[in-house]
């Protein structure tokens, strides 16, 4: 493992009251080798299952337990902390811990700390199998990975408790791997010119009424904010949405699915990776009408034209350019996906059912499945729609190496 990255950052590894706590040592011993400050934030529960003395020993660092214990200079401890903080990683992450964080409770260092970081965060949850499945806790987990919280997902095995199941820590290889994927430079775009579009077109039908379906952009708009972080020029075609224009994106506000479609084209010879998130309308009125249509009849008949399919048009001129679709179903997922990988020429469509919990509009999280050019298909978990991003790109880097 390249541990450039982790050297000299200041990472705090609080650990929680749980029979796992002894792993956090060995977690420590790495960070320390591989060059990083590691401050120790231990609860009075975990003192119970290691001592103190242990990780002052491994990190070099005197070890925080107390909330109200006299500084060793005179600064307000845990916002200090916070502020000084490259990385939160807590492991183990118990039940309590987890849903403490979830409902906004400081009543120890550790929570203190938690909500004054401003620092990526890291979970490793560790807890017997049913109180993992507990609908309250898998309700805390999802809340919290809506709010930006990074995860470690358990491992599955003989529990501690003597019962088989999910629960377990991560392994520190595994720890060790997603600290150094946070810490570790991501311009893995860097050069590449992105084009991407986001949002749902509205089709005017007069002057003060439109048809439009319900994007809300942020996935789209997490998938240029990720593109920047990562090294490349974006530019980011939108309809419109609520949402602020991500830094070091230059965007291009459009309204209807025909304006998209001449901003796209205009633009598509120049970029080399397209990513086509946007919601574009199938249909829109033969007409608008020029003033307002006055309310008379029971019905109102309104003939609609099929609306230019963007994203095909550009898999038939496709060039040098990675093509990516996006694709809202509620059924047969797998059976539409693929046709649209196929039939558009696209090299990744990224599919989710919006009638799941978490999957749908305007949330902040998403479930998706990843399908490739070669047939290929990869399940991903609930995440953040900004980690959703964070992997698709990691995939689009991928396969150029593969080519």
């Amino acid at each position: 493992m390249n541990n450039q990255c982790l050297q000299g950052k200041k990472i705090i590894v609080a650990v929680t009251g749980g029979i796992a706590a002894y792993k956090a040592c060995d977690l420590v011993s790495r960070l320390v080798k591989a060059g990083s400050q590691v401050q120790v934030i231990m609860t009075t529960s975990a003192m119970k299952f290691v001592a103190p003395l242990t990780f002052q020993t491994l990190s070099r660092n005197p070890v925080i337990t107390d909330m109200f214990e006299e500084p060793k200079e005179w600064k307000v401890a845990h916002v200090s902390v916070a502020e000084a903080a490259d990385l939160f990683v807590v492991a183990p992450a118990t039940a309590n811990l987890i849903g403490k964080l979830r409902a906004g409770i400081a009543d120890d260092f550790l929570t203190t700390t938690l909500l004054a970081t401003k620092a990526p965060t890291l979970l490793a949850p560790a807890m017997n199998v049913n109180m993992y499945d507990h609908r309250a806790v898998q309700e805390n987990l999802q809340v919290l990975r809506a709010r930006g919280i990074l995860f470690v997902e358990p491992g599955e095995g003989l529990l501690a408790c003597g019962v088989v199941g999910k629960g377990r820590l991560a392994e520190v290889d595994q720890i060790m791997a997603k600290i150094q994927e946070i810490m570790a430079p991501k311009e893995i775009l860097k050069g590449k010119k992105v084009l991407v579009t986001a949002g749902g077109t509205r089709e005017a039908i007069d002057p003060v009424r439109y048809l439009t379906n319900r994007s809300s952009g942020k996935m789209g708009y997490a998938m240029a904010e990720t593109a920047v972080a990562m090294g490349a020029q974006v530019i980011l075609v939108s309809a419109p949405t609520n949402l602020q224009n991500p830094p070091g994106v230059r965007k291009i506000a459009v309204e209807s699915a025909q304006e998209m479609r001449e901003a796209v084209l205009d633009l598509y010879d120049n970029v080399d990776i397209v990513i086509k998130a946007a919601a574009v309308a199938d249909y829109r009125p033969a007409q608008e009408q020029k003033q307002k249509i006055k309310k008379k009849d029971e019905t109102l008949s309104l003939e609609l034209v099929k609306n230019p399919d963007i994203l095909a048009e550009l898999g038939r001129h496709k060039k040098h350019q990675c093509l990516v679709g996006f694709a809202a179903e509620t059924h047969n997922l797998e059976k539409y996906a693929k046709n649209k990988v196929f039939s558009k020429n696209l090299d990744f469509l990224v599919a989710n059912d919006v009638t799941a919990p978490g999957a749908g509009f305007s949330v902040d999280t998403n479930i998706v499945t990843l399908f490739d050019k070669h047939g290929q298909r990869e399940d991903f978990p609930i995440m953040t729609k900004k980690e959703v991003a964070q992997e698709i790109w990691k995939r689009i880097a991928q396969s150029w190496h593969k080519q």
